[in-house]
């Protein structure tokens, strides 16, 4: 009985072992978009949400037959961060660090991971909130986007001992 577990234990551990070798990557942009952090960077508390929807994932392993394990995480990820929301509050120099984490939610599960039509029922909100928390935090990126530098005024100066240049009507 101990040699039959011990062998789906190994199984189960290389299984898992090769969906985080494929997933990885993908999944720690995901958490680090999620926390906010810098991508080139460490990002340690995004680090940490995703070896926590991992570690769920990994107990959950057995009875993922025949489920996506990368839309299980995914969900474990949106649930963790959902309930650590508070730590993810302050600035941290990252593309989304500005919106507040539900928002940083909603548009990481609807645009980065698109999964649209999921994303209400996975966050348990009326799709009108949803739509709406979408189109806030899209308003807010865009208001908040920094504008094109100004060209130093030296660029547009003649040169000294020459006249400009008519510009044509």
């Amino acid at each position: 009985m101990r040699q039959r577990r011990s062998e789906q234990e190994r199984r189960r551990a290389r299984e898992f072992e090769r969906f985080v070798a494929g997933a990885a990557g993908r999944l720690l942009h995901t958490a680090t978009l999620l926390t906010g952090e810098p991508a080139t960077r460490p990002a340690p508390a995004a680090e940490e949400l995703l070896l926590r929807a991992l570690s769920r994932t990994y107990a959950d392993w057995d009875r993922l037959r025949g489920d996506d394990p990368y839309a299980h995480t995914r969900r474990e990820l949106a649930a963790v961060f959902a309930h650590t929301a508070r730590r993810h509050r302050r600035p941290r120099g990252g593309l989304l660090d500005r919106l507040s984490p539900q928002e940083r939610l909603v548009l990481v599960l609807r645009f980065h991971e698109d999964v649209e039509e999921q994303t209400a029922a996975q966050l348990g909100l009326p799709a009108e909130r949803v739509h709406a928390l979408c189109l806030h935090a899209l308003g807010g990126m865009r208001s908040r986007r920094p504008g094109p530098a100004p060209f130093p005024e030296a660029d547009y100066a003649p040169a000294p001992g020459t006249t400009p240049e008519p510009t044509a009507p």
